[in-house]
């Protein structure tokens, strides 16, 4: 229909600077007529690439995770790739699943969140002699990259803050997530570590939100102690807490002080501002992506990126 040669229409799909610009506009307007769609599958069976990246993560309901996916997919188009998303849930009940399902597609890299597999989905992924990305977590032994950092030092840390400020009455609102679930113990073995022991603690199903937020501190006031300081394990459930602490006439932090995690982008419009741990999410996505594109130039790469953390002091507490 465009009266070229089929290695011209080719040309001006994957290489158009290849192709003089009146062509490439011809050819252009005739695809957009005829509705064409390339055959990705056949080009990959030709090339050994089929030019698609697979992420998985637990939920893109909140932007701590959307935000990484975001950089990771711009940063992937970029460079002529595409980013199929798979949503695993809390626990990651439908990770294998998924991974099996993406894996048939042949897709070039993993984009993973967390480094707890279950064994089929480890011998899965390393049969696969594809780039696996680990990402949200550390550990010296990933599967092939890792771009996180450590639960366990983040929660010793929050720990340290938060008694240093002179806070001993401490409380946690809490998700049910293997990372969170990390956090926690490193939290509880720092401010063990400083004579505090006594933690009143609400488990909730995560991920976390307003809602559960304010169900958790009414379980915490509800206690034998009331706290005088509460971690969240997330910042929509320290939204939560902060609501329910104003709901009930306390003071925030003059009554309870309250911590969150993930520094988004509402933290520092609440009233009082929220106090957090800063993660740079977008990093996450950049790094992976860079990574990825390395290894498909066969170029050499740091297997494991540790970002850190920031604790983020506002009026909270």
């Amino acid at each position: 229909m465009a009266g070229v040669a089929p290695i011209t229409v080719s040309r001006a799909i994957n290489r158009p600077e290849l192709v003089t610009k009146d062509t490439l506009d011809h050819i252009r307007e005739v695809i957009a007529r005829t509705g064409y769609v390339p055959n990705l599958l056949a080009g990959g069976l030709a090339s050994k690439r089929s030019r698609l990246v697979a992420a998985i993560v637990p939920t893109i309901g909140n932007s701590i995770f959307a935000e990484a996916v975001e950089c990771l997919t711009d940063r992937l188009g970029e460079a002529g790739y595409k980013v199929l998303l798979g949503l695993s849930g809390y626990p990651s009940s439908r990770e294998d699943e998924l991974l099996a399902t993406v894996l048939s597609r042949r897709p070039d890299a993993v984009f993973l969140t967390g480094i707890t597999h279950s064994p089929e989905s480890r011998q899965r992924l390393l049969a696969a002699k594809i780039p696996v990305v680990e990402t949200w977590d550390l550990t010296p032994t990933p599967i092939d990259m890792l771009v996180g950092f450590s639960h366990e030092k983040l929660g010793r840390a929050v720990a340290a803050y938060l008694i240093g400020k002179g806070y001993r009455r401490l409380g946690l609102v809490w998700a049910s997530d293997e990372r969170a679930a990390v956090r926690r113990r490193g939290f509880e073995e720092a401010a063990a570590e400083r004579g505090v022991t006594d933690i009143q603690v609400a488990i909730l199903p995560a991920p976390g939100n307003l809602k559960l937020g304010r169900d958790g501190l009414a379980k915490l006031l509800d206690g034998p102690q009331r706290p005088d300081a509460v971690f969240c394990s997330s910042d929509a459930l320290a939204q939560g807490v902060l609501t329910e602490a104003q709901a009930r006439g306390l003071s925030v932090p003059g009554d309870l002080a309250i911590m969150g995690f993930g520094d988004l982008e509402f933290a520092p419009y609440t009233y009082p501002a929220l106090s957090t741990v800063r993660i740079d999410r977008r990093a996450i996505g950049l790094l992976a992506a860079e990574a990825m594109l390395a290894r498909f130039e066969d170029k050499p790469v740091e297997k494991i990126v540790d970002i850190g953390f920031e604790i983020v002091e506002r009026e909270s507490t």
